[in-house]
């Protein structure tokens, strides 16, 4: 099973918005068959790995990170390809919480007369598909908040320059995040001050992936049809309040697609945008925000992950926040954090932390 989710990895950048699988064929203790799901509507891991196994699938054992498809989407069932393949055990690491899948996939192949468990390594599979667990259970994405800070906790000089706080590693593992990303969310405000292109560049084993979608957050539709990144390759989608017609014709001749949601106190309501974005298949969102809309994220509860590169230098305490978080104004108002992984990246420092309350979640 450890074989089988290092092979589903293969798949970090290209499967969404379906989930990374890997699939592994032993028959009397040698491996016959491999493989890995690459990209929607080609074939699954298992059918991938039959046909690497050919004949020596009978009665073989298979070992699968995510409970073999018991329905018709852009390719037919795997349980049916498991069964007809003559294969004896089936063994995953987690049920699919697809609700169209769900155990129906399990049962399938049981009735068939197959050896059937589940539970294998199930916390390594459920880290490699976070967002597609998450939004087939509550039908939002995964939410990373990525934020880099000098070591006294500044994002930016007081003037906005901010280019560059960390440095070419610490960037490049953030291409990284892009690439697995479906959507990458930013604000307006980012935009007007940085016109970023939010690509993904430096990845040398991403250079067929599908630009993720970029989503901008931006209420009064100050955008101009001009920015940087509606030149780029992949689609744009701005948020707007329901906006005047003549910026918003110019935005979507210039490419852009614009959306209307409900404005809050501060902007766009946050969580319609979640479920818009869980709508469209998006498994796992990146937030490359400034502190306003990124500690909104944050003092809403809606986010996941929060990852911080912090680079060994001091800006000083007249420059800009890590995060804005408002009415923060005693102890017992912390917004708790968990370290799960810290490490160096080249000169900075990564740390990767998720809100304490969802410790059962990441767990």
């Amino acid at each position: 099973m450890s074989r089988a989710l290092r092979l589903a990895r293969r798949g970090l950048y290209t499967t969404r918005p379906n989930p990374r699988v890997g699939c592994v064929l032993t028959s009397r203790g040698n491996l016959v068959g491999e493989g890995w799901h690459v990209r929607a509507g080609e074939p699954h891991a298992e059918v991938l790995a039959l046909r690497q196994a050919g004949s020596e699938a009978v009665g073989a054992t298979g070992f699968v990170t995510l409970e073999p498809c018991s329905h018709h989407g852009r390719t037919p069932p795997c349980c049916d390809a498991l069964i007809e393949s003559g294969v004896a055990e089936v063994i995953v690491a987690m049920v699919d919480p697809n609700p169209r899948v769900a155990g129906t996939g399990l049962a399938r192949l049981s009735s068939a007369g197959l050896t059937v468990r589940s539970g294998l390594l199930t916390a390594g599979a459920r880290e490699l598909n976070p967002g597609y667990v998450r939004r087939m259970t509550t039908g939002r994405p995964w939410v990373r908040v990525k934020l880099a800070a000098s070591l006294d906790g500044r994002s930016a000089m007081a003037s906005g320059e901010s280019r560059w706080i960390t440095g070419t590693d610490a960037r490049r593992d953030v291409h990284r995040l892009r690439a697995r990303s479906c959507a990458i969310v930013s604000g307006i405000g980012t935009v007007l001050a940085d016109d970023p292109a939010l690509t993904v560049r430096d990845v040398t084993d991403a250079s067929d992936v599908p630009p993720p979608l970029r989503v901008i957050l931006d209420p009064d539709l100050r955008m101009s049809p001009r920015a940087a990144m509606l030149s780029q390759p992949g689609r744009t989608l701005v948020f707007t309040r329901c906006a005047d017609a003549a910026p918003r014709r110019a935005l979507e001749r210039a490419g852009a697609e614009v959306g209307c949601l409900a404005a809050g106190k501060r902007g766009l309501d946050l969580p319609p945008v979640l479920d818009e974005l869980g709508s469209r298949e998006v498994n796992e969102v990146l937030v490359e925000a400034g502190p306003s809309l990124a500690g909104a994220f944050l003092r809403e509860g809606l986010v996941d992950e929060l990852i911080i590169y912090h680079a060994p230098h001091l800006m000083g305490d007249a420059a800009r926040p890590l995060l804005r978080l408002p009415g923060l104004d005693r102890m017992e108002q912390r917004l708790g954090l968990v370290f799960s992984d810290v490490r160096r990246i080249g000169d900075d420092l990564r740390l990767i932390l998720h809100p304490r309350q969802r410790d059962s979640d990441v767990e």
